[in-house]
């Protein structure tokens, strides 16, 4: 039985990158009426930062050349270790279980949100590989940052998710897919791009269902 795993980030409960992820998951659901669905909510329900514990339980890992999964739990020592460990561990546990990882999340000041970056380090160790894993990024970012555009050397969120993915989790599948100029919808200042805004947005919406119904 296959398995997504969906994540939102966006503090708006009404969002563009929440829907754009919603045409994915939709999409993938369809796609695989016995596969299991899990959806964490990383806004509504936000995972704690990463504490001294949580360090310790690291260290430890490290330090005994711990590369298993399974085994991560061997680290814990203490009773400030166990509470760590059980924030933590149902967050691994989705994330292990999971075929396909879909992160949909906003652009907030040129990068990701604080909610959904919780979450990264949370699950996080050294030498840890997720290779075989599917990864999707669904974004919605208020300019325009695509390639070519003025303001491409500021996404710090898709580069980054790209980067940590393969570069710690050594995940070689990560798709994107990204609605732009979402600040149109508001600032006056924007209203020109606002049409452009509406095909990206459509366009961002159709390419999430096709990429759901084929993974």
């Amino acid at each position: 039985m296959t398995t997504l795993l969906h994540l939102d980030a966006s503090a708006r409960r009404r969002s563009v990158s929440r829907e754009v992820g919603e045409a994915f998951a939709a999409a993938w659901r369809e796609a695989h009426p016995g596969g299991h669905y899990v959806h964490r909510d990383l806004a509504a329900d936000p995972v704690p930062f990463i504490g001294e514990a949580w360090t310790e339980l690291c260290d430890h890992v490290l330090e005994h050349g711990i590369t298993e999964i399974d085994r991560y739990k061997e680290a814990v020592r203490t009773p400030a270790q166990a509470e760590a460990w059980a924030v933590l561990e149902p967050l691994l546990d989705e994330l292990v279980a999971a075929d396909v990882v879909l992160v949909a999340t906003p652009m907030y000041n040129f990068t990701v949100p604080a909610s959904l970056k919780a979450w990264i380090d949370q699950v996080t160790f050294p030498r840890m590989s997720l290779t075989g894993r599917r990864f999707v990024i669904a974004s919605a970012r208020g300019g325009a940052y695509g390639p070519g555009m003025p303001r491409e050397p500021f996404d710090h969120q898709e580069r980054f998710l790209r980067d940590f993915f393969a570069g710690h989790f050594a995940v070689e599948d990560v798709a994107s897919v990204a609605a732009e100029l979402v600040n149109a919808r508001l600032d006056p200042a924007l209203a020109h791009l606002r049409e452009a805004h509406e095909e990206s947005y459509a366009a961002a919406l159709r390419l999430a269902a096709e990429l759901g119904a084929s993974y």
